[in-house]
């Protein structure tokens, strides 16, 4: 409802109008709060994973693993899922220190035992996964941007409500009543009921 439109409405209450214009005010500001919002939530979260990446890709290596064991076989092989598929399998590789070590690692159904695998080792000698790539920075950063756009939005929505709220509870009491005396009151406007009894006729003309 726009509230220029029913500013000289008698039966609109300034209390509706001013809801009205919190209204209008909210549905012009919340979009650009939230656009500001993402944006500087997407910046902030793809500096944080720009760095997480590059601290990464100097403290994770590459580095060869042998099986020590035959990967579990899939169900169903040669199948689109069987390719998707990955079986955890103990191997053994060397650590930065040139220390022998053992881990777990992910391969393919039916990989056999003694086959090298490349992995990645992190700075303490344990394995770990790749570092972050620019289409997970990616990702990662427009995540955030929506959540942050969403949550400006239903705070946008919560401060309507109380808005609304609070001006129903300092509404003034209406002094008239619809036609009938029944209905509840209208602010600011005294609406009183025909006479009751039956309708007088005009005089006849002679």
């Amino acid at each position: 409802m726009l509230p220029w439109r029913h500013r000289h409405n008698p039966l609109c209450r300034r209390t509706d109008r001013l809801q009205g214009w919190i209204a209008l005010g909210l549905l012009l500001t919340v979009p650009l709060l939230g656009l500001l919002a993402a944006f500087a939530a997407g910046d902030a979260a793809g500096r944080h994973y720009r760095a997480t990446a590059e601290r990464q890709a100097h403290t994770r290596h590459h580095s060869t693993a042998v099986l020590l064991r035959d990967a579990p076989r899939h169900p169903e092989p040669g199948s689109d899922e069987a390719r998707r598929t990955r079986y955890p399998v103990e191997v053994r590789f060397t650590d930065p220190h040139g220390r022998p070590r053992t881990g777990m690692t992910d391969v393919p159904p039916g990989t056999p035992a003694d086959t090298a695998v490349r992995v990645w080792v992190g700075a303490d000698g344990t394995l770990t996964g790749p570092p972050l790539t620019g289409e997970e920075i990616h990702s990662r950063a427009m995540g955030w941007a929506v959540l942050a756009s969403l949550a400006v939005a239903l705070l946008g929505l919560a401060a309507h409500g109380t808005a609304a709220a609070v001006l129903r509870r300092r509404q003034p009491r209406g002094v008239g009543r619809p036609l009938g005396g029944d209905g509840p009151p209208v602010d600011g406007v005294t609406v009183t009921a025909p006479p009751r009894g039956r309708p007088t006729r005009p005089p006849a003309r002679s």
